[in-house]
């Protein structure tokens, strides 16, 4: 029997994303056949329960809300990444895809993962309690985020069409990113105790008593195994993408819906681990992971794009159209009331999750 340090060597959450990346490695460029893809799809769905159990090591050392920090800038800065290098090989035709991406970043996070945190926190405790003052930050912080980056672009006249002139992309993005500053500079120092979990008197909780923090060592091993496992996780997306766009364009969807599957795929370890936070009464730190990867989702991709765009070729369509500007006018104030009372019942989870079906139902059906 293996144990000890040589166990932990050879446990599946360190070998598959290894095993994840040698393969994503012999796979780039190449034309898959259905023994490829089926191998990529194992390896992706391993990989991305390997990151959960990762992102949860390094929780646990530094705690809340860093924890919940970590896992969604990291998911975020490979999500850019990918939308940077699919806009730079697909040529005009992808003058859409950081518009789609991050709106269906946002949706999926702020109706998807929110939904199901709440409906899973209180069908198992009755009601999933959280603090309204740090969650109801977060939301406006998305809110303003959302507005500026992906609604103003589709009423301002400098150019032709649902865009920024490069006048207006510099302020958005500079914006983007002081108030995505602000936002960390608040949830990290000034007022950590607004997100924090809380219980259904108002206390707030401390760090889960039943297990020892992880070593040092091992909390640097898995934050560097949960960035392998990341970047398996958007590689073997994007080795997949061909297929998942032909599997979009056989089913009579448009073409936009391909920004939802590779949105869905990379948000998949913030929904296990929002999921997992919840089923322990942790329903904070899953609003903390959810709003958060809404507000990184923004908050860095819009100056990342701003800046690639000086080599990018052809328009930046960042405007929303109306029917994706009503959903986002309807999440924003579902969330607010959502917010408020700092607790929940099974029909405000219901509610959002409703409203990301709508929006699912509609990129398939516009």
């Amino acid at each position: 029997m293996v144990t000890g340090k040589r166990a932990w060597v050879l446990s599946w959450v360190v070998l598959v994303p290894v095993l994840a990346v040698a393969v994503l490695v012999i796979l780039w460029g190449r034309s898959l056949g259905p023994v490829a893809v089926s191998i990529a799809a194992v390896l992706l769905a391993g990989t991305v329960l390997a990151a959960v159990h990762h992102a949860e090591v390094v929780a646990h050392r530094v705690g809340e809300p860093f924890g919940s920090l970590v896992l969604a800038v990291a998911v975020t800065v490979i999500e850019v990444a990918l939308i940077v290098t699919l806009m730079i090989s697909g040529g005009p035709e992808t003058a859409s895809l950081a518009r789609d991406t991050v709106f269906a970043a946002v949706m999926i996070t702020a109706n998807g993962i929110m939904g199901i945190s709440l409906l899973l926190g209180a069908l198992r405790y009755r009601l999933a309690v959280f603090n309204p003052e740090g969650t109801g930050a977060a939301l406006a912080t998305v809110v303003t985020l959302a507005t500026v980056c992906l609604v103003l672009p589709s009423f301002t006249t400098s150019r032709p069409g649902p865009q920024f002139s490069p006048a207006q992309l510099a302020f958005a993005a500079v914006a983007s990113l002081v108030l995505y500053a602000m936002f960390v500079s608040t949830q990290t120092v000034r007022h950590r105790d607004f997100f924090l979990p809380v219980t259904s008197a108002g206390a707030v909780l401390g760090e889960d008593e039943h297990a020892a923090p992880p070593t040092g060592r091992q909390t640097v091993a898995s934050l560097a195994l949960l960035l392998v496992a990341l970047v398996a996780v958007v590689g073997l997306a994007k080795v997949e993408s061909p297929v998942i766009e032909a599997g979009v364009e056989a089913a009579g969807f448009p073409p936009s819906f391909v920004g939802v599957v590779i949105a869905l795929l990379v948000l998949a370890p913030e929904t296990l681990a929002a999921v997992r936070a919840a089923g322990r009464n942790r329903v904070q730190i899953s609003l903390n992971l959810a709003l958060g990867s809404a507000m990184a989702s923004i908050g860095l991709t819009i100056p990342a794009i701003a800046l690639a765009s000086i080599w990018l070729q052809g328009p930046l369509l960042l405007g929303l159209g109306a029917t994706q500007m009503v959903l986002l006018a309807l999440t924003a104030v579902v969330g607010v009331l959502t917010v408020i009372p700092g607790r929940a019942t099974r029909l405000q989870g219901g509610v959002h999750l409703l409203l990301l079906a709508a929006f699912i139902f509609l990129a398939i059906n516009p």
